[in-house]
């Protein structure tokens, strides 16, 4: 069973991919990604979405950090991929499932996947461009408005070379709500023959259980349920749940790991945005969110977290 870390745009970034492989045991993560249109990104865009790049592409505690591409022109999205290896990414992920609308507008993300030939050609074009040994791989949704060319798209991606895929189950019209469809990713699985990982609304271990039945992968990737229990991986490998205090733990070394790094509402912004998703697995973060809701100092925030615990 292996166990990825989701890319989360606008929340797993550099900062909170530290703080949760620290804790967790991944067998890689995912940058969030990089936006390419028209032009040989320089290398400072690449490490700024993924400063790992400077320290061997891994994490602190040594989690592979895979360096995740989004954009529709083949030739460009191939000269980035080959600058990305040649910055030290150890594998590209190219991005076929982002539902945000700016993104779609410009032809990027999961309004792709009514393209399966675009799909395919983006992909081979990256397979190409990086050496044989590094990895490309691709995540995708199951479809733009519905899943009807879900089967199309995986073809296409496994007939481009890909190492494996990640199915998100669901479709960009669905967004986030729940529920996610395991069983249509089981479907895919059971069309190809490449690795396929499934993703989607894993929230505790008994999603995670009922996901690979359902599905029929054993390797899964956590998204927001790793934030909201930062230790669900532990717990997903068959070790102890967390508990509350080691989860306010976690979030009081991320919010002294920030300090400096934006402006005070901002930095107390993603303690309290961190907080928001914990509420859902821990009652304990409701109350704490409400008590800390007016603080805009990061410092005394962090103090209150460490002080809770």
């Amino acid at each position: 069973m292996k166990l990825i870390l989701a890319p989360m745009e606008g929340l797993a970034d550099y900062w909170v991919r530290r703080a949760l492989t620290d804790v967790g045991h991944y067998d890689w993560c995912v940058s969030e990604f990089v936006r390419v249109s028209g032009m040989l990104l320089p290398p400072r865009v690449f490490y700024r979405w993924c400063p790992e790049l400077r320290d061997g592409a891994r994490t602190r505690a040594g989690t592979p950090v895979h360096l995740q591409l989004l954009g529709s022109d083949p030739a460009c999205m191939a000269d980035n991929a080959a600058r990305a290896v040649e910055l030290g990414a150890p594998a590209i992920d190219l991005n076929f499932g982002c539902p945000a609308k700016t993104v779609n507008r410009h032809r990027g993300g999961a309004v792709l996947l009514d393209e399966p030939e675009l799909v395919h050609a983006v992909t081979a074009a990256v397979r190409r461009a990086v050496p044989e040994p590094v990895p490309v791989s691709v995540k995708m949704r199951l479809g733009n408005a519905d899943d009807a060319r879900a089967l199309d798209n995986a073809r296409a991606v496994e007939d481009a070379g890909a190492a494996w895929l990640t199915v998100h189950g669901r479709t960009k019209r669905q967004g986030y709500r729940p529920p996610a469809y395991w069983d249509r990713i089981g479907a895919i699985r059971e069309a190809v023959s490449l690795p396929v990982i499934a993703n989607g609304e894993i929230w505790n271990v008994e999603d995670a259980r009922r996901c690979q039945r359902e599905s029929g992968c054993p390797d899964l990737m956590l998204g927001r349920g790793a934030v909201a229990d930062p230790l669900l991986v532990r717990a997903v490998r068959g070790g102890a749940p967390a508990s509350w205090p080691e989860v306010l733990a976690v979030l009081g070394d991320f919010g002294e790991s920030i300090f400096d790094t934006g402006t005070e509402p901002q930095l107390c912004g993603r303690v309290k945005q961190w907080l928001s998703y914990s509420r859902r697995r821990w009652p304990e973060a409701a109350a704490l969110l409400q008590s800390v809701k007016r603080e805009t100092r990061i410092r005394p925030l962090v103090a209150t977290l460490h002080r809770t615990a």
